[in-house]
């Protein structure tokens, strides 16, 4: 295994992280949004390969923060 956490909650976050990831995905691809689309292919992704709840929960916010900054000051 990469780094996948089986713990109770390194399982929650990553279905958290993920089912996010998924909303983000299928709004990006409806609405022709890049950048919702790729943060929401990573943070699926994510969980996989980074191990510990608070990491996965860090980066995961990290991600979204800088997708948002992405697409609010590109416009």
């Amino acid at each position: 295994m990469i780094g996948l956490d089986l713990s109770p909650a390194g399982l929650a976050v990553g279905l958290l992280v993920s089912a996010v990831g998924l909303g983000l995905f299928l709004y990006g691809k409806r609405a022709a949004r890049i950048p919702q689309l790729l943060t929401g292919m990573a943070l699926m992704a994510l969980p996989i390969f980074v191990s510990g709840a608070l990491l996965t929960l860090a980066i995961g916010a990290g991600m979204v923060a800088a997708m948002w900054a992405a697409a609010h000051f590109s416009a």
